[in-house]
């Protein structure tokens, strides 16, 4: 992992207006994530974590403050965003849905097929490119939405509750394989996760959010060394020690929110 921050973001605050209300959904967020960092952010509903990742998916304006993505290249997007559910287009099959993004960027044909093939192999969905989504099950559409993200080759991946829908057994797989990916590809990520034991698993730095307005409240770097498994995690004291903490912090934060 670079040294070299590709996200900064400096006092960032949203705030919504509606007739003669405002809602401040997150308050003076200042962050930096380091090129190739993979960073989870947990905190309780409500904590404008999603609103986070859509100021700096282009998809909402902040109120005030600011944020920058390093971008290696002016011929890749600087982003490219996964959302929980309903990410897929159904009148487009799986290869097509996950060869979007470079389509919409008219790249050359043969490097979409190539960068189509490849990921659609990855995620094991190469023997269902023909197939359209209404005839796949909710893992093998967040498979489509994965795949599409790498495809297009962003400067960073924003990840909002990817699996938060899927069962356990279909949530362990994913998990696997967008680790797998990862660890080739080396993307910078924002992971949003309601999951301690996903966020142990994944990340190199846990993000904990306060309830409502949402502000940064701790940083965890994780102990254990990569590759680490979900039994490791399970088992190892260290990550046990990790979990009660972030257990703690989400409890009482759920506590406050309710006051």
């Amino acid at each position: 992992m670079s040294e070299s921050v590709k996200i900064s973001i400096e006092h960032l605050t949203k705030v919504f207006y509606k007739k003669q209300n405002s809602v401040t959904a997150m308050k003076d967020i200042s962050l930096q994530v380091r090129e190739g960092e993979f960073v989870c952010i947990v905190g309780p509903s409500g904590c404008g974590k999603t609103t986070l990742l859509r100021i700096l998916a282009g998809l909402e304006q902040p109120s005030s403050g600011t944020f920058r993505i390093e971008a290696d290249s002016d011929a890749r997007p600087l982003q490219s965003m996964v959302f929980q559910e309903k990410g897929v287009i159904p009148w487009l099959t799986v290869e097509e849905n996950v060869a979007f993004g470079l389509n919409m960027r008219h790249v050359p044909k043969e490097i979409v097929r190539k960068q189509t093939d490849y990921y659609l192999e990855k995620v094991g969905l190469n023997h269902f490119s023909k197939l359209y989504p209404k005839e796949l099950s909710g893992g093998m559409k967040q498979r489509i939405s994965i795949a599409r993200a790498f495809a297009n080759d962003p400067e960073i991946l924003l990840m909002d509750e990817p699996f938060a829908a899927l069962d356990e057994q279909n949530k362990f797989i994913l998990q696997e394989e967008l680790l797998s990916i990862w660890n080739e590809t080396k993307k910078t990520v924002l992971f949003i996760t309601h999951s301690i034991d996903e966020a142990l698993l994944l990340s190199d730095r846990i993000v904990l959010m306060s309830a409502h307005p949402g502000e940064i409240i701790k940083e965890i770097i994780v102990p254990v060394p990569r590759p680490r498994t979900m039994e490791q995690v399970r088992a190892n004291a260290e990550m046990a020690e990790q979990f009660i903490i972030i257990w703690n912090h989400l409890q009482q934060e759920v506590q406050k929110s309710r006051k």
